[in-house]
């Protein structure tokens, strides 16, 4: 058996289910074994997974202890954003 951990977080939530999978197994088996993505609503809404932070394909294979983080798709990318908040300081400045 395989032990994970999967996680959701989002403004107000911090969800994490333990669970014990046979090997082999997947992303998508874990996230599913979960419950996370029904528990909060997240079918449809652009979801990608990670595995300890580096980006995951439904289809790649678990080893035991890895931890499946469910991402939310980005706002706004991170260079525009650090553009917008310099552009911001130097108005005031």
């Amino acid at each position: 058996m395989l032990a994970l951990t999967v996680v959701y977080a989002a403004p107000g939530i911090e969800a994490v289910a333990e669970l014990a999978l046979p090997h082999p197994a997947t992303v998508m088996q874990a996230v599913a074994a979960s419950g996370l993505i029904d528990q909060w609503h997240l079918a449809g809404s652009g979801i990608g997974y990670a595995i300890f932070g580096q980006r995951a394909e439904p289809d790649t294979p678990l080893r035991d202890g890895d931890r499946i983080e469910l991402t939310r798709p980005l706002r706004m990318d991170a260079k525009a954003a650090r553009r917008a908040r310099a552009t911001k300081g130097a108005l005031r400045g």
